[in-house]
């Protein structure tokens, strides 16, 4: 990123410049100190007077209403509140005729800000209130009162809660009387600005201390700066919560949301009292000491992919970069561009009125379509398609321009979405809930539609970032799960049985769901988990099939960008960034089983002569039910019981019996029970139930059935002796009373049982061979 300062002095105001407010994308209104409101118009440059307001009317304070609630464009005519030292707030049109003067404090009002749709204005004061006011400056209520100044507040993502100043302290009060407040000591001198994004749910703090603070809402400190040589007087967020902007005296910063340092400008502007950020979050205004408004565009943003680079050198310009014959193309736009996304071959950038989509192979004829609404917030890309959200609702388009689909669900906020909250494949789309963190709702990429019975998938926690795998079959679609206490979770998105089976991988980590598989740092290590989806098929394996390394290069607080190819990219605490590279084998091993081409994936294991790559053929192997590679596989990595194990599955007389031990191995008992029952082999059920010593199950079916109660009651009896044990359990002391054990009776019948089910399967077999002949 970098900053283009830009400084209309056609007309500049007489005094102190206190606030700055955009009305569209490229006008601004300001206030200032000399009574005037002024209009600056960025596409013609020029700059008008408004209104001169009375002279005993100094302004603090501007904010304009929003535009936009969930989608919907706003009926109310465009207003704004001014407020002022005289302890009055206004609410003035977009001509400057103020509609309504309103008393609300004794002494200055320091801050004025509406709530997200509208609903609601609250105020903070130097007499130490906060009230609230409905949008036509009715009173509601007092929120809070102290003995200091409140110099700024904030509202939350939801409007439900508040956040504001006192002294050095900052405090979090909920709307709900009878909910608990969150304050903290956040900084060593008065703490003059705040604001908290309602995407990523950050908080901002500076102060007289001369630092600037990052925040989590639970008041949890993620970044501190070091000092700077005046009070930072000024903090704002783009709207997308990636970036946010601090000014001080002469001093203008762009910074990452993690709290390092893009750019630094010292512009000659005095203290900038008042940051703002267009909609589109690609410009950036500030109300400057000596009586400037400072305009700065937001350029030199880059996007890699593999060997390509492109930056945004211009607001509507593109370079293209190939570094490995340094060819380049120029791509040029009709309008400013607002956001780009680079990966799986293609460029889409989303213009104020465009979408264009490039392809790598060809960078000279774009894909052109038309926007409804202009300010695109988040652009996911998937191999097939991609996915875009604006403020109307979340569109996936095909890489043709199709509209394939437009997922919904009740109470959707499209306005709160970023990357961590939706998930793009090729064939499944995952939004987080923001009304119930805890909810994921999962949907059809190519219909839109609820995927299952239309239950969204709950975690026991709040959810703090989702992902989606990119390879394999739709059927064996994973999503991993972050929740709030940064442990990782993994669960298909299918529901193959009745409720999703939710494994955890591993506690407290930085992860990145990607191509094949998840990666993160935990403690001092770089993890890479080669195959998760083992937790499905055999929990021992995963252990086995991790890559890990020193992670000590990548210093404190590393994120891990993206994870392309064998390539892993890490951005340091400091901004800077580290390559490091993984093996490409697990990659040709996905590919591989992907396309059931088991010799070749035993080939590789061998040449590789890598514990972690067998231990990952072993699962996929078990996933597929590949036994004879799962077997070479298992014997590699020295699981003899294992061996064994599918050694016995391999002689089992029927199909059914097979599936259902393959289920057993993979510690889902219900579901090889239901597969047995369904195919009539009811003994089979009660001895898979007395080798697990589920007596009462085993009873229980026996019972049912009317069949092998005395086996159930010879096996128990038999265990009860080699653990010198007497009966204690009540039914089967009463079936015992009534039931002969015989043990030659009971081999006899077992033998029975295994002759009708190799017959069984004889005949199944006949008949399906029959069928393919016909």
């Amino acid at each position: 990123f970098h900053l283009t300062i830009v400084l209309l002095n056609i007309w500049t105001h007489k005094e102190l410049v206190s606030c700055v407010g955009w009305t569209t994308a490229d006008e601004l209104y300001s206030c200032s100190e000399d009574h005037q409101i002024l209009r600056w118009n960025l596409l013609t440059s020029e700059t008008s007077l408004v209104v001169k307001l009375q002279e005993d009317l100094f302004p603090i304070d501007l904010h304009w209403f929003p535009k936009t609630v969930g989608g919907k464009k706003q009926a109310q005519a465009e207003i704004f509140v001014l407020t002022s030292t005289d302890g009055k707030f206004h609410l003035a049109s977009k001509m400057g005729r103020i509609e309504k003067s309103v008393e609300a404090h004794k002494g200055a009002v320091l801050a004025g800000r509406w709530n997200y749709d509208g609903t609601a204005l609250i105020t903070a004061g130097e007499d130490g209130q906060i009230k609230i006011w409905s949008k036509s400056g009715m009173l509601r209520s007092t929120l809070a009162q102290q003995g200091s100044p409140v110099y700024s507040v904030a509202w939350g993502p939801d409007s439900d809660r508040i956040l504001y100043t006192s002294g050095r302290l900052l405090i979090i009060k909920p709307l709900q009387p009878s909910a608990k407040l969150l304050q903290w000591k956040a900084h060593d001198g008065i703490i003059l600005k705040v604001d908290w994004n309602s995407v990523n749910d950050l908080i901002l703090s500076s102060g007289e201390d001369c630092k600037y603070k990052v925040w989590d809402s639970y008041g949890r400190l993620l970044y501190t700066s070091s000092s700077h040589d005046y009070p930072v007087t000024s903090v704002s967020w783009s709207p997308d919560g990636e970036v946010f902007a601090v000014g001080s005296f002469n001093t203008l910063r762009l910074c990452d949301k993690t709290g390092w340092s893009y750019v630094l400008e010292k512009p000659n502007t005095g203290s900038v009292f008042s940051l703002a950020w267009s909609a589109d979050g690609t410009q950036l205004a500030g109300a400057c000491g000596n009586g400037h408004v400072i305009f700065a565009h937001v350029v030199e943003q880059r996007w890699e992919w593999r060997s390509f680079e492109i930056t945004l050198t211009k607001r509507r310009t593109m370079q293209v970069r190939n570094v490995v014959n340094d060819a380049g193309d120029v791509l040029e736009f009709r309008d400013r561009v607002i956001k780009a996304s680079l990966a799986h071959g293609h460029l889409v950038v989303t213009t104020s009125l465009q979408c264009y989509v490039y392809s790598a192979t060809n960078w000279n004829t774009p894909l052109i379509f038309d926007l409804k609404e202009g300010t695109v917030s988040l652009i996911v890309q998937a191999e097939k398609h991609f996915l875009l959200v604006d403020g109307t609702g979340v569109y996936v388009f095909s890489y043709e321009g199709r509209l394939i689909s437009t997922p919904r669900f009740p109470g959707m906020r499209t306005d709160i979405l970023n990357a961590q909250s939706v998930s793009l494949s090729n064939d499944t789309i995952a939004i987080r809930d923001k009304s119930d963190e805890k909810v994921i709702f999962l949907f059809d990429a190519l219909t839109g539609k609820a995927l299952g019975d239309g239950k969204p998938l709950t975690h026991k926690m709040e959810v703090m970032e989702i992902a989606l795998d990119q390879c394999g079959p739709s059927s064996d679609r994973k999503i991993a799960v972050i929740d709030k206490n940064r442990d990782l979770y993994l669960t298909a998105v299918h529901r193959l049985y009745r409720e999703h089976n939710i494994c955890k991988i591993v506690s407290y980590s930085e992860c990145c769901l990607s191509l094949f598989c998840p990666i993160g740092t935990m403690d001092t290590q770089f993890t890479v988990w080669h195959y998760p989806s083992a937790v499905f098929t055999d929990k021992d394996l995963l252990p086995k099939t991790l890559y890990m390394k020193d992670a000590s290069e990548f210093s404190r607080a590393p994120h891990i960008l993206n994870y392309v190819g064998t390539q892993v990219t890490v951005r340091r605490c400091d901004g800077s960034l580290v390559y490091s590279s993984v093996s490409p084998y697990p990659a040709l091993l996905h590919e591989y089983s992907a396309s059931s081409r088991w010799e070749d994936a035993l080939r590789l294991c061998r040449f590789a002569k890598d514990q972690s790559l067998w231990a990952c053929l072993a699962g996929m192997a078990m996933a597929n039910r590949e036994l004879t590679t799962a077997e070479v596989a298992y014997a590699a990595i020295g699981e003899v019981d294992k061996v064994q194990y599918i050694n016995s599955i391999k002689d089992l007389p029927s199909k059914e019996s097979s599936v259902a031990h393959m289920l057993l191995f993979s510690g889902h008992v219900q579901e090889a029970e239901a597969t047995l029952l369904q195919a009539g082999l009811v003994y089979q059920t009660i001895q898979v139930h007395i080798n697990l010593y589920n007596w009462d199950r085993a009873l229980e079916l026996a019972v049912k059935h009317k069949t092998h109660v005395d086996t159930v009651l010879a096996y128990r009896l038999k265990f009860l002796q080699d653990f010198s044990k007497k009966e204690t359990n009540k039914r089967f002391m009463q079936y015992a009373d009534g039931v002969e054990v015989d043990w030659e009776k009971i081999q006899a019948k077992v033998e029975m049982e295994l002759v009708k089910e190799r017959e069984k399967a004889a005949t199944t077999s006949v008949r399906s061979s029959l069928a393919s002949r016909r």
